[in-house]
């Protein structure tokens, strides 16, 4: 049996991605867009790299506002383009 299928019929999952992000806007409602910044090492030229990536996250309640830092979970799509839950407010924005 191959280590997938044994994986599969033990029951053990992968863990969730976890990220932390700033809220870059509230504009829908229960979603929120969440720019996650991240740090790469350049293939070429050895030098770390900073990116941004922006992803849509479910805001259950529209608690997180624009500036906010929110930490934010891996979860199964919720609609076409969200696949996040927005777990807690990390720091509100001033």
């Amino acid at each position: 049996m191959t280590e997938k299928k044994a994986e599969a019929r033990s029951g053990a999952r992968k863990t969730k991605k976890e990220f932390v992000g700033t809220v870059k806007s509230d504009k829908m409602d229960r979603t929120v867009v969440v720019a996650i910044g991240i740090t790469a090492l350049h293939p070429l030229y050895k030098k770390y790299v900073r990116r941004v990536k922006t992803v849509k996250a479910h805001n259950a309640g529209n608690k997180a506002k624009a500036g906010d830092k929110v930490r934010i979970l891996e979860c199964r799509p919720v609609s076409k383009e969200k696949h996040w839950n927005v777990v807690e407010i990390l720091e509100r924005a001033k």
